[in-house]
């Protein structure tokens, strides 16, 4: 079993042995949110597609706005397991529980950093570059490991890459978060090799022993030695609750606003979510409060309270099976049936109708040519160095991608390291640029 004691350490990655903090205004936990909130990698998210493309008259949800979202009501479900926690003869006099909100909340800053331009269909687009474009003929140059990770492309796996890896002139450890918060982060804790059909993983093949590393000195749980399995930190479980709450709310809110669904059924898929009580009080504050884009926010506000609440008593209903990593399914799941109902609702209302509209469709369409058109050309040009036309499009590479580097394993990441990391703005820039739709000017 887990202990609350091992899984909360302050310990920075890279900086194990010589970190010294010298902060006395903020905690550890509230320096790594700081860290990734004034970080470049989270700034670019403002331009990096949610769900809908980016705003024109309407502005919806980017990654950005998604993540601090996330981060908010990450931060309040942490807190209500605090003040559960701290109750407890045993934990009273353990002061880095009361930080628990301060970790799940960097986590939720975090747990985007590593998805590619254009959405999800950035993530599919590099995978399946690999199993039906073009990207096969590389398949004998990578070991069979590498290869899964490629064909499995993950974001998520990417964001404990972007966090821990030690890019070119940049200091060992990447952002050198605590242990606590990058745990946090890694919903999916095995390797590609476990990915299955659904093509979840927790950390590439290159990341695997700073995983292992983190997961021994927190005393998390080991289902496998191999292939590696571990069972999720318990934090995982609050990060992905307040992820799923947001997305699949603020995607009602913003599918209404660009008229994808109506007034009446975006409140009556709300309203299910209410008991009587909660809904009667409800509707006193909406025959007052008339305008929709109100009362809409109004019923999402009560409805992600609620979620907060029984998300909260969820956990610790389970908290030995999550201890124990026996825990199955996601919160969301295990939550009152009435809720379960509602939720279910809403995500079939999002794939029917909100995730097959033409705005999300269409730029879908796009990323993947976009996406694909930049890996094959940069792929060509790694495995291609000494060619004319490739030395000028990996000059174009900026130097904290190890783009040149002798091992051929090393030179693909870093073609994916530099692609993922753009915004759908610059990769649908340099798409034209690339094509000659667009030439530079003085």
């Amino acid at each position: 079993m887990m202990h609350w004691t091992d899984l909360i350490s302050t310990k920075r990655f890279g900086l194990e042995d010589r970190y010294i903090s010298d902060s006395p205004n903020r905690t550890e936990f509230q320096r790594d949110y700081d860290r990734i909130i004034f970080s470049a990698p989270f700034r670019r998210l403002q331009n990096k597609t949610q769900v809908f493309p980016l705003p024109g008259s309407v502005f919806v949800h980017n990654r950005l706005t998604h993540s601090l979202e996330v981060a908010s009501v990450g931060r309040s479900l942490g807190n209500s397991i605090t003040n559960q926690l701290l109750q407890r003869e045993e934990l009273k006099n353990s002061p880095l529980i009361g930080e628990l909100g301060a970790i799940v909340s960097a986590a939720c800053l975090a747990h985007d950093l590593g998805n590619p331009p254009f959405g999800h269909s950035g993530e599919k687009a590099i995978s399946t570059y690999f199993t039906e474009g073009e990207g096969r003929a590389i398949q004998n140059m990578v070991s069979k490991k590498v290869w899964l990770d490629l064909t499995h492309y993950e974001g998520n796996a990417n964001a404990l890459r972007l966090l821990t890896h030690q890019f070119n002139g940049r200091r060992e450890g990447g952002f050198a978060l605590t242990y606590s918060t990058l745990a946090s982060i890694v919903k999916y804790p095995f390797e590609s090799s476990e990915a299955g059909n659904k093509s979840k993983f927790g950390f590439f093949d290159s990341e695997k022993e700073s995983y292992l590393r983190i997961a021994k000195d927190l005393k998390i749980k080991c289902l496998s030695d191999n292939p590696i399995i571990y069972a999720r930190h318990p934090f995982v479980y609050l990060v992905e609750a307040a992820d799923d709450i947001c997305y699949q709310l603020m995607d009602l809110e913003d599918a209404h606003k660009l008229k994808i669904i109506s007034k009446e059924e975006t409140l009556n898929l709300l309203e299910g979510f209410l008991e009587e009580k909660q809904l009667v009080k409800a509707k006193e504050v909406l025959h007052v409060v008339t305008d929709t884009n109100e009362q809409i926010a109004y019923l999402r506000s009560i409805i992600i309270g609620k979620l907060i609440t029984e998300c909260g008593e969820t956990f610790m209903k389970y908290e030995s099976d999550i201890l124990n990593g026996t825990f199955t399914g996601d919160l969301i799941s295990h939550l009152p049936n009435k809720t379960v109902i509602a939720y279910k609702r809403c995500k079939s209302v999002a794939i029917h109708k909100i995730y097959k509209s033409s705005h999300v469709v269409d730029i879908e369409i796009s990323g993947y040519k976009i996406i694909r058109t930049l890996l094959d050309l940069y792929i060509n040009a790694v495995c291609a160095p000494d060619k004319a036309y490739s030395q000028l499009l990996t000059n174009r590479v900026s130097s904290q991608y190890n783009i040149h580097s002798p091992n051929i394993e090393e030179r693909i990441m870093a073609v994916l390291d530099f692609i993922s990391g753009m915004t759908d703005i610059y990769a649908l820039d340099l798409y034209h640029k690339i094509n000659g739709n667009s030439i530079p000017t003085a």
